[in-house]
């Protein structure tokens, strides 16, 4: 029990600490608070609703993910590294390709919706 107290906490500190320093994690948040009423009013089912907020939570992920890996190239080096240079555009390019995913998802239960 311990062990999964002392997770949740350091999870929790995570969580607060990317909220507080990455202006793009904010925008997610901000996205996700959004997207709860309106799957809840473009979506009819269960699983749809849980789809389009699912893609927004993975979208989430994927930046706590990536500003992870940035910061510890950052601590790595400030010296500039062609190789870190191509390892944080990979994680930046798994973030556009989660975002192009939850857009996919939301644009095609709204077509559905709305047609």
């Amino acid at each position: 029990m311990k062990r999964i107290f002392s997770a949740l906490v350091n999870s929790g500190r995570g969580f607060l600490w990317v909220a507080r320093s990455e202006a793009a994690f904010r925008e997610e948040i901000a996205a996700l608070i959004l997207a709860f009423p309106a799957a809840f009013f473009i979506a009819h089912g269960l699983f749809l609703r849980l789809a389009l907020i699912g893609v927004v939570m993975f979208v989430m992920i994927v930046e706590l993910l990536n500003t992870a890996i940035e910061k510890l190239c950052d601590r790595l080096t400030t010296d500039h590294d062609e190789q870190i240079g191509r390892v944080k555009d990979m994680g930046s390019a798994a973030v556009g390709l989660a975002i192009l995913l939850a857009a996919t998802v939301w644009g095609c239960v709204a077509l559905r919706a709305f047609a």
